[in-house]
């Protein structure tokens, strides 16, 4: 396995081990999974395409929610394997970010799921 995915019509991780047919997906899809802005801070969750375990886990880390622009948790990351723990994840970062007190009238939310072969 070289550790290249793609998403399904439904938003599920699929193994490409054809480089030129996974380039020609990760150049034109919509890797956003979520998206909350609150103020200058974002809480971001996107599709990787790549496995970022490089083979040291023995599920592969598909997804990735960062902290951008806080004080607090600027630099948080992590990692999941499944859509299900991504979105879970990444509901428990946005509960970080809403306890440390920033504006709620400045807040915004966006969901993708457009994300296909």
């Amino acid at each position: 396995m070289d550790g290249h995915y793609v998403l399904d019509e439904n938003g599920n991780p699929l193994p490409e081990p054809n480089i030129r047919r996974w380039v020609n997906w990760f150049s034109r899809c919509n890797r956003s999974v979520a998206l909350d802005k609150f103020g200058n801070a974002t809480v971001s969750t996107v599709f990787l395409g790549l496995d970022h375990s490089f083979g040291y886990g023995t599920e592969p880390l598909l997804y990735e929610t960062m902290i951008f622009d806080h004080e607090e948790f600027g630099g948080y990351q992590v990692r999941y394997t499944t859509r299900e723990e991504t979105l879970k994840g990444h509901a428990e970062a946005v509960e970080l970010v809403r306890k440390e007190g920033v504006e709620s009238g400045a807040y915004y939310k966006s969901r993708k799921n457009e994300n296909s072969l």
